[in-house]
């Protein structure tokens, strides 16, 4: 007989040899006694009439006949499915729900007369049953696929999630069955001459090799499986993949039997996180575990199958079962209990990111312990639901002599693979049954932290203590990791509540619960911090995460890191780790007076070469200056002097407003140097940052006084900082607006750029935004007060001139000729032709794309000449010389010539006669003694007269009578053909 528990449904087998498996009715329906049935008896895939449909059954009985006698039957927890397993093949049931009031649609044709009654009786007892009830599913099983399983006969399995195990004596082997669309066939390889070499071989004892293959591996094992798919709703094909395969080897040299050394309590473990669902999502994390009466070997499935743990049993043990906190074994007289490494593979399949600076957990591998024992008499069986462990003892009357004797013979059989089942008494003698409520898990941590004070008195550094709080943390999160049902039924709270505020009032228990296992967390995560604190270089690093998850301030991280008498001027190095990573991080808490003080002396203690690093963070920012300087100057006598170790005294001196001996120091390093140590150390400059682009940053006391005394160091300095990937560029323009140098420095910050950097897209945004610049100033200097800049009392001269931009940037091109000839330097402020010979030189350089800055050259009109220069420009830059051509005779044809001896050539030179000979000549014929149109008329005929020939020159000269003038250029245009 073998019990199992399914919604309302007790399901038996029929074969050959029968075997009874009854089902507890959880559900009963609040109808009339005589309307209802108190047994329903119906065969698989046949859904009756009457109460059956209805629902009105106390209890329903499925049928399942089977080809074979079943040895074994599991359930999977997830889904519900059975699992059968036989001599050769495991037969799958997959579990099916029907809605009622669609069954009764399906029914009503072939039942007729008798359906009618029976319809009309339900009708009358209507009104006495809940609402609820014409929603409810009718379940029932499908038989939906066989394996044929070669050389292992199953002994146990389960069913879990999709994954199939079984366990032969010596064997198990783990199995995946996915649905999928499309059929795949499995090698269906049989090696029959090794199955007649054993019977040949009989008489000899064959022992196998222990074996262990992990996921694709264990397809390798000799074992084959085959599916035969006999569904017939489920349309779906199924796919079959090994997972684990593990063989041992009987131990007769230890004198044991293979009965006394054979595998038991195969199990398939799902662990579902807090946010899941247990009836309608996959288990976040699926294990599976199996013992032999020494040893138990626990396994993770999922994301790569590992063996997690395995248990070193003090003796032997009967029969195990996992939970989530704990593994309860039994032996022939004792409950013991173990630790399960279940919670850490769970914590990582949740958060893939929790060994990390800012999260940490204990790891898998962490060696399993033994927790508690209880004496009992004859232990024979062990379940667990819950907190709640349920056994079954009885007294053994047979003789030790003669179990001995029965041993022996056992032990002397030819065939290790055959052994015979013990048969019991019939009568049975002294059978107990206990429930054992195990402590809860906030309990047992508590007992935990008063064995690890005892251990924290004798050796703070103890292996053993870090042990300790390493199980107290995995118990803690295991019983975090629970849904609110199990939480509820763990905390002695029932689940279902009929009564509303009980359930409100067990809800809120849950959540008190809850609250308090996070508080636990906490605490343990400061324990273990301190631990890990004072612990070894190699684990030290773990006190940062756990210090961090613990919630604690620095300040009262220190006050628990204060060294012992024993050793006052010892600090563990994780304890320096800690400290060290959160003053390199930019957080806004800032350390107290105090407590900086308090750090400084820290550092100067125990790693002196870290100083400037922790002077430099955004938390000590209340640091005593005249204290941290004598400190600094003590480090300089000792280690030499550095240049980021001078900016950081100087620093403090500026902080104290001594400003003689800020510019003493500031002096002794040429500004190059200093730059390299901004590099060095970026946040003598800004506080945030990091390359990070979305990160805040703010400038520093040093970055405010270098904006006021030394504008150029602290430009050079940001682009240096930038361009090695230590600030972004929109942190750099932030800075200089909290700076109020968004007018000037950050101007001058961004030509610095433009020389520096080499990426394009930086380019591109820093060549728009200096034009958008110079065009705001123009605009600005053309307003209503003339020539004279608004905001020239608000802003410095710029660092770079206009020659200093074309002689070290290859943006800024050399300025055209003719440029200067249509904008003379007299005719405009100083200011303003500063700002215009930059945008012309931006014009008349390679990069600066046209069509970006065209929109922006609208807002300037072209009634000034510089205006109209700006505007001829662009024209000229797209290529539209003729145009430019008539624009530059209307406005200024004095720099008509130097315009064309500068564009006019190459592919262009045919325009000296096609466009600009003709316009002169008509301007020149229309305006009469015009001496400036005279004089590039004559420059013009030169040209053409140089570089055409003869035929072409006459070709050109007009026909209204005044070839006259142009008889001269002809004769040497005639000359120098001939030569030529």
């Amino acid at each position: 007989m073998g019990i199992l528990c399914l919604c309302s449904f007790v399901v038996y087998f029929q074969s050959t040899a029968p075997v009874y498996i009854p089902l507890c009715s959880m559900h009963f329906f609040k109808m009339k006694a005589e309307e209802k049935a108190r047994v329903g008896v119906r065969l698989l895939g046949h859904l009756l009439r009457g109460a059956s449909v209805r629902g009105g059954a106390q209890m329903e009985i499925i049928e399942i006949p089977l080809s074979e006698r079943p040895i074994a039957v599991a359930c999977c927890s997830v889904t519900g499915d059975l699992l059968v397993g036989c001599e050769n093949t495991l037969i799958l049931f997959t579990l099916r729900r029907q809605n009622q009031q669609s069954l009764q649609n399906q029914c009503q044709q072939n039942l007729q007369g008798s359906w009618s009654n029976s319809q009309q009786s339900a009708s009358q007892s209507q009104g006495h049953q809940s609402s609820s009830s014409h929603n409810l599913s009718v379940l029932d099983f499908e038989r939906s696929v066989i394996l044929h399983i070669t050389k292992m006969t199953p002994k146990q399995v389960a069913l879990c999630g999709g994954y199939l195990a079984v366990q032969a004596e010596l064997e198990v082997l783990v199995l995946k069955l996915d649905a999928s669309s499309e059929p795949t066939s499995l090698d269906e390889s049989s090696d029959t001459s090794k199955d007649d070499y054993l019977e040949d071989q009989a008489d000899l004892l064959l022992i196998p090799r222990q074996q262990e293959l992990l996921g694709d591996q264990a397809r390798n094992c000799d074992i084959s499986v085959t599916i035969e798919k006999t569904g017939l709703e489920d349309k779906g094909q199924y796919t079959l993949s090994y997972v684990l395969f593990r063989r041992f080897t009987p131990e007769f040299f230890q004198g044991c039997s293979v009965e006394e050394t054979q595998l038991h309590s195969l199990q398939l473990y799902p662990l579902f996180t807090s946010n899941q669902s247990v009836s309608t999502e996959e288990p976040a994390c699926l294990f599976c575990f199996f013992s032999l009466p020494n040893a138990g070997y626990l396994y993770s499935l999922k994301s790569g199958v590992e063996l997690l743990s395995a248990y070193q049993y003090p003796e032997r043990v009967q029969e195990a079962v996992l939970s989530d906190h704990l593994l309860h074994v039994i032996t022939k007289n004792a409950l013991q209990c173990f630790t399960v490494r279940c919670a850490a593979v769970a914590a990582r399949t949740e958060d893939p990111y929790i060994d990390t600076t800012m999260k940490a957990c204990p790891p898998n591998s962490l060696q399993v312990c033994a927790l508690r024992m209880q004496l009992f008499i004859g232990l024979r069986s062990v379940c667990v639901y819950g907190r709640h462990v349920v056994l079954l003892s009885t007294v053994d009357t047979e003789p030790r002599e003669e179990a001995e004797r029965s041993t022996q013979r056992r032990s002397l059989g030819r065939r290790w693979t055959i052994s015979s089942p013990k048969e019991t008494s019939p009568a049975g003698n002294g059978w107990n049954l206990y429930v054992v409520d195990t402590v809860s898990p906030l309990t047992l941590y508590k007992e935990m932290v008063e064995y690890s004070r005892q251990y924290a008195e004798t050796n703070p550094q103890a292996q053993s203590l870090q042990h300790l709080l390493s199980e107290a943390h995995l118990l803690l999160r295991a019983a975090l990791l629970q849904t609110p049902g199990q939480q509820q039924n763990d905390d002695g709270t029932s689940s279902l509540q009929e009564d509303a505020y009980r359930q409100d009032e067990g809800q809120t228990a849950v959540q008190t619960h809850r609250q308090q296992l996070e508080e636990a967390l906490r605490q343990n995560c400061a324990q273990l911090g301190d631990c890990f604190s004072r612990a070894s270089q190699k684990v030290c690093h773990l006190a940062l995460p756990y210090y961090r998850m613990s919630g604690l301030s620095v300040t009262e991280v220190i006050v628990r890191n204060r060294p012992l008498p024993s050793s006052p001027h010892s600090y563990g190095l994780g304890f320096l780790f800690y400290l060290k990573h959160y003053l390199l991080e930019e957080t806004e808490q800032k350390l107290s007076q105090e407590s900086a003080d308090e750090v400084i002396d820290i550092f100067s203690r125990s790693s002196p070469s870290e100083l400037l690093s922790v002077c430099a963070s955004p938390s000590m920012i209340n640091v005593s200056p005249a204290r941290t300087l004598r400190i600094l100057q003590h480090l300089e006598d000792t280690a030499g002097v550095s240049v980021p170790l001078t900016i950081a005294m100087a620093t403090m001196v500026q902080r104290l407003n001594d400003l003689p001996q800020y510019t003493q120091l500031m002096e002794r390093h040429a500004e190059m140097l200093l730059v390299y140590g901004f590099i060095e150390e970026p946040r003598l400059l800004l506080h945030g940052g990091g390359g990070a682009p979305r990160t805040h940053v703010h400038p520093t006391a040093l970055s405010r006084q270098l904006a006021k005394s030394q504008p150029g160091l602290l430009v050079a300095g940001m682009v240096a900082l930038h361009e090695n990937n230590k600030v972004q560029l929109e942190q750099a323009d932030h800075i200089f607006k909290e700076l109020g140098c968004e007018n000037c420095l950050q101007v001058d910050f961004w030509e610095a750029m433009l020389m520096a950097s080499s990426q394009e897209t930086v380019i591109q945004e820093l060549l728009f935004r200096l034009a958008s610049v110079y065009i705001d100033r123009l605009v600005g200097t053309n307003s209503e007060s003339g020539s004279s800049f608004p905001c020239t009392s608000q802003r410095r001269r710029s660092l770079k001139s206009t020659d200093d931009l074309i002689n070290s940037c290859s943006h800024y091109g050399a300025l055209y000729p003719w440029l200067i000839v249509l904008c003379p330097a007299h005719t405009t402020s100083c200011q303003h032709q500063e700002e215009l010979y930059k945008l012309q030189s931006l014009l008349c350089g390679p990069s600066l794309s046209i069509g970006s800055v065209q929109p922006l050259l609208e807002r300037l009109s072209e009634g000034t000449l510089w205006g109209f220069s700006l505007h001829l420009l662009c024209t000229t830059r797209r290529g539209q010389y003729d145009i430019s051509i008539e624009k530059l005779l209307d406005r200024c044809p004095q720099a008509i010539i130097a315009y064309a001896n500068h564009h006019l050539q190459d592919k262009n030179m045919g325009l000296w006669w096609q466009k600009l000979l003709p316009e002169l000549c008509d301007r020149t014929r229309a305006a009469g003694e015009n001496s400036i149109l005279l004089a590039a008329l004559k420059e013009t005929l030169v040209v053409v007269a140089t570089e055409t020939s003869p035929a072409q020159f006459l070709e050109l000269i007009p026909d209204d009578g005044t070839a006259s003038y142009f008889l001269p250029h002809l004769l040497t245009c005639t000359q120098r053909h001939l030569l030529a």
